[in-house]
């Protein structure tokens, strides 16, 4: 029985690491769903402009904007989790060791500067950033590039979808910025138990509660890394005061991104080869702690 149950605990334990995954994929699918419905039929157009060619264009571009969008998503995503940061495979060189090097008793061999263990992965992490929850995996020197572009379209297809429900929420409702309106934005639940207002009303205002939260939450994340991409830092190294690894805005982008990193955004299919070997890296000051 003990065994059993043990079993039953890992198998549980492995179903809840994988679950932030499958709420991120829900979320997006659900609100790139419920968007392009807002565009095919309750389209945020003047009664004279959607009898007009205008109306077909109009929503053409608008559906072309966010499948792009959310194929950069769900690509940038997939790569960083396909791309393995951790040290397994990797020839370290022996015991040829240099400044910042430490020795990873878990790992049972030594790691180089920037690496770190990881306990969720249970692998030391090449440049290891942090882990990330929401994916189930950490973010290091492989993955990084995808990591960021993933957070910039998340960032950039949420801000589009707060604007369409923006836009279109009032229409739906015909009574314009009204308390019954405000009321359902701040608590649809119980608006939709009470009976003050219809599901279709409820489901769009979830979705719009959601992209706001959602939002704000990525907004915080993706300008924190900006913050630190350009100052050549990893979030680990962020509570340090010195930056031993700042080689300058241009090259700090060139040392995460890539040698393409001025277009390796656009989209993940553009090969950026990653400068280095994430083992060595070039710097401007000393590794040792402050004494």
């Amino acid at each position: 029985m003990t065994g059993l149950g043990s079993r039953l605990f890992c198998k549980v334990g492995k179903l809840c690491e994988q679950l932030p995954v499958f709420l991120n994929t829900f979320l997006v699918f659900s609100i790139t769903g419920e968007v392009s419905y807002l565009v095919l039929v309750a389209a945020p157009l003047e009664a004279e402009q959607q009898k007009t060619a205008w109306s077909s264009w109009w929503k053409a571009l608008h559906l072309l904007g966010q499948y792009f969008m959310l194929g950069n998503i769900c690509w940038n995503a997939f790569l960083f989790l396909k791309v393995s940061p951790s040290i397994k495979g990797v020839f370290l060189g022996g015991n040829g060791l240099g400044q910042g090097w430490r020795y990873c008793y878990t790992c049972e061999t030594h790691t180089p500067p920037r690496c770190s263990h990881c306990y969720d992965c249970k692998v030391c992490v090449l440049r290891r950033d942090h882990h990330c929850v929401f994916f189930g995996q950490c973010v290091g020197f492989r993955n990084y590039r995808y990591f960021l572009c993933c957070l910039l379209f998340m960032w950039l297809g949420l801000l589009y979808a707060m604007v369409m429900n923006a836009e279109v929420f009032i229409v739906i409702l015909k009574e314009g910025v009204t308390l019954h309106s405000i009321l359902l934005l701040l608590i649809p639940w119980i608006m939709l138990v009470s009976g003050q207002v219809s599901a279709r009303a409820f489901t769009f205002a979830f979705i719009a509660d959601t992209c706001v939260v959602g939002f704000l939450l990525v907004s915080a994340f993706f300008f924190f890394h900006l913050f630190l991409l350009f100052r050549g830092q990893t979030t680990r190294e962020w509570y340090s005061s010195r930056r031993p690894y700042n080689l300058g805005p241009v090259n700090n982008l060139r040392q995460m991104l890539g040698l393409r990193w001025y277009i390796c955004w656009l989209s993940p299919l553009i090969p950026s080869p990653l400068v280095g070997d994430g083992i060595n890296f070039q710097v401007t000051g000393s590794l040792e702690p402050c004494q």
